[in-house]
């Protein structure tokens, strides 16, 4: 049976890096509210790391976001790796586990994160595994809106798809805001229109990140450099249509002193206290 609601977990994160791990035991620093791991770094870390991560665990809110479970794979599903993240949650008192909405894996193990083609077939597919891991874990997961450089066999649009896998697999949106903008210049749509036809209700949290500009019409999405001004504004936009959600910081590699990751951090937070205030006027107004 799963649990009806997620738990509330903060306002502001930030990924956890093992390189941070040191300074992060002798301090959290504000904003930050909550962390961010990937199961699959820390599931068998023993020894210090396990230790050090442990104490972390006990003392701050986590959520994890995975990279292998492969949701959109032709293979079978993993379901010792599902069980074993199960045990891992319930270890570390993980509040939401998240996932992306594409697949890494088919006859072998491709560590990179293929595009899933947009169709009906795909959807009742990948909505059905969303399901049976929801009832392995019995609790809903949140699945992330990915980045894309190829669509094989579209059928409809990027939005069309995942909103119906969203609506079938009956799960959480986690909604990353670089993403669509690295989409939205990589393929040509408005990604303030594809933001707002995203479900408000299934939004359980938010990335936003840094990427690489290969040229004027192609963007990677890489987490190693600061979040971009356009970004900043699409998230400033989020909030304007679907209300303040969690939102995190994700720094992958090039990562920068904890003090430069604390002003793109205190970004984020003043964005939503800007917003909170914006909505709570238009609320009175309105009333």
């Amino acid at each position: 049976m799963l649990k009806e609601s997620v738990a509330d977990f903060g306002q502001v994160g930030l990924g956890l890096r093992r390189e941070m791990l040191d300074e992060m035991l002798i301090d959290v620093p504000k904003p930050i509210e909550f962390l961010e791991v990937a199961p699959e770094n820390w599931l068998k870390l023993g020894g210090r790391f396990g230790k050090q991560f442990k104490q972390l665990t006990e003392q701050h809110a986590f959520v994890c976001h995975g990279l292998s479970l492969s949701i959109g794979s032709p293979a079978a599903l993993d379901i010792d790796f599902v069980q074993s993240l199960k045990a891992f949650f319930k270890e570390h008192n993980i509040r939401l586990f998240s996932e992306h909405l594409s697949y890494c894996s088919g006859e072998g193990h491709m560590y990179d994160l293929m595009p899933i083609p947009f169709t009906e077939d795909a959807i009742k597919h990948v909505a059905s595994r969303i399901m049976q891991v929801q009832d392995i874990l019995e609790q809903p997961i949140a699945i992330e809106n990915v980045s894309y450089y190829g669509a094989p066999g579209q059928q409809m649009t990027e939005l069309e798809f995942t909103n119906a896998v969203l609506e079938e697999a009956d799960c959480k949106l986690l909604l990353d805001v670089n993403n669509i903008y690295v989409n939205s210049i990589n393929h040509g749509y408005d990604a303030e229109q594809f933001l707002a036809a995203l479900p408000t209700k299934r939004i359980a949290y938010g990335h936003v990140a840094g990427h690489y500009t290969e040229a004027e019409d192609l963007l990677v999405d890489t987490h190693g450099a600061p979040v971009i001004d356009p970004v900043w504004q699409l998230l400033e936009k989020a909030y304007e249509v679907h209300g303040v959600f969690p939102t995190l910081l994700e720094r992958d590699f090039n990562i920068p002193p904890m003090s430069e990751l604390l002003t793109e951090l205190k970004t984020i937070e003043a964005l939503q206290q800007t917003a909170s205030k914006q909505n709570q006027a238009r609320v009175k107004h309105s009333a």
